[in-house]
């Protein structure tokens, strides 16, 4: 994957608690919010930018980083679910009020969090948020959340993104090559961001259904999105999340995997959000 600059020029939305969240706006259209995963942001292999590009002419696209992460401040209280829900919110706010929203990976489960809690999501697009819902993959440890802040809290951050690469089956080789490489220095700064991802998704990890009515009072039209070479404990978490949304589509999308290509996507966000 590889990131795509930009020249718009970059806002700042004021979340509830004061917190400054940077974002960017760029093409034409009905608003589209895009929520990214774990340690990604705008500069860092965001993909606002790419679906952007693809989508521009049909969509104002809304990219924005993350609290802690690029040009967001951190903020003065603890990053909570909570807190994150009302960063998005926030950019919802400065989009007019309503809008699409886009979340890929643990973004997708930010995002149905924020739909789940009433968030004005107009229509919501879920790529494959990385939960774990039977014997097909083996469980995350419950308190893997804790374990990576305890290594940022002892001043190891480099240590939380390892175990965190780790964890979703980054080839030891590659994090040795990454350890040598100027992205590492960047991976450490937005490393303290992880513990809260990790919380979000960690509870949906333990290879059980997801429970009976979560997501019921999700009323935001929803997509569910799935690659089609993603591995088998992937897509079954996203029939999961279809069966759990009430009145959601699944689509599947041939040949992507987890690294989902922008113009792969193209034509189901567009059938979706706009008919």
């Amino acid at each position: 994957m590889s990131t795509v600059k930009s020249t718009q020029q970059t806002l700042f939305a004021t979340s509830t608690d004061g917190t400054q969240i940077a974002y960017e706006v760029s093409g034409t259209g009905p608003a589209l919010v895009v929520v990214d995963g774990a340690t990604a942001y705008r500069d860092n292999f965001g993909f606002s930018r790419r679906i952007a590009e693809v989508v521009g002419d049909r969509f104002t696209v809304y990219g924005y980083d993350r609290r802690g992460r690029g040009e967001s401040d951190w903020g003065a209280t603890p990053c909570t679910l909570q807190r994150e829900i009302e960063d998005l919110e926030a950019v919802i706010a400065a989009a007019g009020g309503t809008a699409h929203v886009f979340g890929l990976s643990s973004g997708a489960a930010l995002a149905l969090e924020a739909a789940r809690a009433g968030a004005p999501i107009e229509r919501l697009v879920s790529f494959e948020a990385p939960y774990v819902v039977d014997d097909t993959k083996e469980p995350t440890a419950p308190d893997f959340p804790e374990q990576a802040q305890a290594m940022i809290d002892a001043g190891r951050p480099g240590d939380a993104v390892k175990a965190f690469m780790k964890l979703v089956g980054v080839p030891a080789p590659m994090v040795a090559v990454m350890r040598l490489m100027p992205v590492w220095k960047t991976l450490k700064v937005v490393g303290r961001t992880l513990p809260n991802d990790l919380s979000i998704v960690t509870k949906f990890q333990q290879g059980q259904p997801v429970p009976e009515g979560y997501y019921s009072t999700i009323t935001a039209p929803t997509l569910v999105v799935a690659g089609g070479k993603s591995p088998d404990w992937m897509r079954n978490a996203q029939d999961a999340i279809h069966a759990a949304v009430p009145g959601s589509t699944l689509v599947t999308l041939p040949g992507q995997t987890h690294m989902l290509k922008a113009a792969a996507v193209k034509d189901a966000l567009i059938e979706h959000c706009l008919g």
